[in-house]
């Protein structure tokens, strides 16, 4: 989940809006129809041949969706955002800039100078947090009546409603490819991971490596200690293998107790020495939530691409055989699989 940086110059309110905002994770997203949707509508609601839905960041309004001659972004000490939340009922309506004493000297006028009249009004989400403003603009001073300060008011809401419904998607379909226990990638990913790495290796040649493992001695946990102690165990190790792995590496959980890596741009020596690392991390002991200690084991086969391999299949079970040869060996507990022999 985003967190914002602490930071002495935020007020405990502002953190907290601000966290809220990020939390939608809406922020440098590309255009949406939904979001151009209803900044068309605001324009035509206040007869305005300017308006934006804008996201209020610490230094910046971003605009997720424009009609007219709006950039994408402002500086926030630029935008009337903050005028706007503090605006009774959250929405302000200045009939001529030019001509309001408020905006005088406000740097408003010198970024958008061609604006006479403006209106905005608050996106509020569910806490109340102020998340940004959809804003309309005319070069003309002109005034809202009732009905359109209500549409504005209106556009707001919806507005909400369509950043909640962009974070409940985001969710939904990162939960489609995650592991719900450890929040690693789930099998569809990992098998979706390894057939796109699979297409890059045979179009460019670069070399990349997958490795499947398995626990030694989790049934011996699971079964001594109780669920409760193997999820313990469970989530011990994925946080491990994950601390070994470079970006853009994929990690995966697709068993009860097994796991995989896609290891994009390694061949066999480099998975040799992040197998070893994996096999050192995991063998630490793990402290359980009931304050028992346990330790467990794990076994890494490996498969390295190379230009005989037509299929994930095909190297999947090269893995796997390497992984079964890795199970019988005494001390080094992981195998690259080398071909016939």
């Amino acid at each position: 989940m985003p967190t914002v940086a602490l930071d002495t110059a935020l007020s405990p309110a502002e953190a907290e809006r601000l966290e809220a905002l990020h939390d939608q994770a809406i922020l440098d997203t590309p255009p949406s129809p939904d979001f151009d949707a209803l900044a068309r509508l605001a324009a035509q609601a206040c007869d305005a041949p300017v308006a934006g839905i804008g996201l209020l960041d610490r230094d910046r309004l971003w605009f997720k969706a424009r009609v007219g001659a709006l950039p994408a972004q402002l500086p926030a000490s630029v935008c009337l955002a903050e005028e706007t939340a503090q605006a009774l009922g959250g929405l302000l309506c200045v009939p001529d800039l030019s001509d309001d004493s408020r905006f005088q000297m406000h740097p408003v006028r010198t970024a958008c100078p061609e604006w006479r009249f403006y209106a905005g009004a608050v996106i509020h989400d569910e806490a109340g947090h102020a998340l940004g403003v959809v804003s309309v603009a005319s070069p003309e001073a002109r005034q809202l009546d009732a009905g359109q300060r209500q549409a504005l008011a209106d556009v707001a809401r919806l507005a909400w409603h369509a950043i909640d419904a962009h974070a409940q998607r985001r969710t939904l379909a990162r939960q489609a490819i995650t592991d719900p226990l450890t929040g690693l990638a789930n099998r569809a990913h990992f098998d979706q991971a390894l057939n796109v790495e699979l297409a890059h290796a045979m179009r460019r040649g670069e070399p990349f490596t997958v490795l499947v493992m398995d626990l030694d001695g989790f049934k011996e946990i699971n079964d001594g200690f109780g669920h409760a102690a193997g999820v313990d165990v469970l989530r011990a190790v994925a946080e491990r293998i994950q601390a070994q792995v470079r970006t853009g590496d994929v990690v995966a959980r697709f068993g009860i107790d097994e796991f995989g890596v896609v290891m994009r741009h390694g061949g066999r020596d480099d998975a040799q020495v992040l197998a070893r690392r994996i096999v050192r991390a995991v063998a630490s002991p793990i402290t359980l939530s009931s304050g028992d200690t346990v330790g467990v084991g794990i076994s890494v086969g490996m498969a390295a691409y190379d230009d005989d391999i037509e299929s994930v299949r095909t190297l999947l079970a090269q893995a796997d055989q390497a992984l079964f040869e890795a199970k019988r060996q005494n001390e080094k507990r992981w195998k690259m699989f080398m071909g016939l022999r």
